[in-house]
């Protein structure tokens, strides 16, 4: 998998999170060919129904660095959003992977159904709404308030 994309106006993006480890074996590519360096990353395919991906994650406080600069943020802006996770490596931290599995897609697979929502207790539609429950339900003024949320005026 590709570790970076690049969006509309040309800005670097990663294309799953900053945290991924690239293939270190292409690590040169982060300062000459940054869109062909590869992710350590893989999915879990059976009968080409993928169940699960992830990837092994950076465990160096060095090369995490340069994935932040790469994507462009500032230290101010990695103190602020990731100050946790460089002081913890720099305690050190094993290597590690992580994986997401999709049970809700094997069952399908096991039921010989064509959607994952035949398998779903409450399945979503296209909007993002459950028919069976009626969710999401409104937002009531006091949740809005708690979030700072205002909501505009309808046109």
């Amino acid at each position: 998998f590709p570790m970076f994309e690049q969006d509309e106006e040309g800005t670097i993006k990663a294309m799953h999170h900053p945290f991924t480890q690239p293939k270190l074996d292409e690590l040169d590519k982060l300062d000459t060919d940054i869109l062909g360096l590869r992710a350590n990353a893989y999915d879990i395919v059976l009968n080409g129904v993928e169940l699960g991906g992830g990837s092994v994650r950076i465990h160096d406080k060095d090369l995490q660095a340069r994935m932040f600069k790469a994507l462009g943020l500032t230290d101010e802006e990695c103190a602020e959003k990731f100050g946790f996770l460089i002081e913890a490596f720099k305690y050190g931290a094993p290597p590690h992977a992580g994986l997401a599995y999709g049970l809700d897609r094997l069952v399908m697979l096991l039921l010989g159904e064509k959607s994952i929502r035949e398998v779903i207790a409450f399945p979503k539609n296209q909007n993002a709404e459950c028919p069976v429950c009626e969710a999401p339900a409104p937002a009531g003024e006091g949740q809005l308030e708690e979030l700072g949320i205002e909501l505009a005026p309808q046109a």
